[in-house]
């Protein structure tokens, strides 16, 4: 747990010195349409619309471009072609799973630039099913603590039905259920805390370790799989040890 939570924090400070605006912003815009397709396009209803584009304003995205991708996914724009949620699974270097969330216009590119990416690597695609039985999907936040305590966010975490509070060097992230996804949302903003990060993902059940130097290998295929244009979230089942942080946070 804490190893992927350390590595979303080095992910969310590199991309803030690489400015990937670019990259962010269409991200966030397929984003924000898919949520507004699956849930409708009021924020104020729709839970996951509402932290998509809380993410986008704090990315700088302007608003007419939130209020485009909202019309797109709820249909009154018909502009571009049409979004589709693909996930995708295999394995990268050294037999880590993978699960591979994307969103995309074009499901060709797409499975071909991750196909390349994984084969180039010594890892590969898989079928639907090879490696889904090693994860649980859970729903999970990722915010500044600011000036609260670890005692006072594991109290709003559990209360609204959390099942883990990591928290480190006013970093915390929790993980719960995907039914109580809303309801900690909900909680977290009644306190004021602003998400840096949210949503669903893939959790492993259990984690495989590595050497640092190979789980270094393993962790630039992932961070190359996130740089995908159309790849949302790279779910693994690596066990990032602190010798091996050390190493990316250095690279």
């Amino acid at each position: 747990m804490s190893g992927h939570s350390k590595w979303s924090t080095i992910k969310r400070k590199k991309a803030a010195t690489d400015a990937k605006k670019g990259q962010a912003f269409t991200r966030l815009v397929r984003e924000i349409s898919i949520a507004a397709r699956e849930g409708g396009g009021n924020p104020d209803t729709n839970f996951s619309l509402r932290l998509a584009i809380e993410k986008a304003r704090a990315e700088s995205m302007p608003a007419a471009n939130i209020e485009r991708a909202i019309k797109r996914g709820t249909g009154e724009d018909k502009e571009g072609a049409a979004l589709e949620q693909i996930t995708y699974e295999g394995f990268a270097p050294h037999g880590v799973a993978v699960i591979i969330d994307c969103v995309t216009d074009n499901r060709n590119r797409t499975v071909s630039d991750i196909r390349h990416l994984l084969t180039r690597h010594g890892g590969g695609l898989g079928e639907s099913g090879s490696v889904a039985w090693q994860f649980t999907r859970v729903a999970f936040f990722a915010f500044k603590a600011g000036s609260r305590s670890e005692d006072e966010i594991f109290e709003i975490a559990a209360n609204a039905g959390a099942d883990d509070v990591w928290y480190e060097n006013g970093q915390a992230e929790i993980t719960a259920p995907v039914e109580a996804y809303k309801r900690i949302g909900d909680a977290l903003k009644n306190a004021g805390i602003t998400m840096d990060d949210a949503g669903l993902r893939m959790q492993a059940n259990q984690e495989i370790e590595l050497s640092p130097e190979e789980s270094v290998q393993v962790m630039n295929v992932i961070e190359g799989l996130e740089e995908l244009d159309d790849v949302q979230n790279v779910s693994y089942n690596l066990k990032i040890s602190d010798a091996a942080l050390e190493k990316i946070a250095a690279a």
